[in-house]
């Protein structure tokens, strides 16, 4: 039973994590051979001030390419 946890910054519309849903599951049974009613996707959204990059907090990071 595949679990998949999808962790991606706050932001994403309703509509755009529905399509993440269908298009991972789909991934799943077109290479793996999986069953969609096996497989669990989590999406984790996590604020910007609580995610790393490039060595600064991802919010402070966007700062400062404006």
């Amino acid at each position: 039973m595949p679990y998949i946890n999808i962790q991606i910054t706050t932001g994403a519309t309703k509509e755009q994590k529905a399509q993440l849903v269908r298009e991972v599951t789909d991934s799943l049974v077109r290479i793996l051979g999986k069953k969609p009613e096996h497989i669990h996707i989590v999406i984790q959204e996590i604020e910007e001030e609580n995610w790393g990059f490039c060595g600064l907090l991802t919010d402070e990071w966007k700062k400062q390419q404006n």
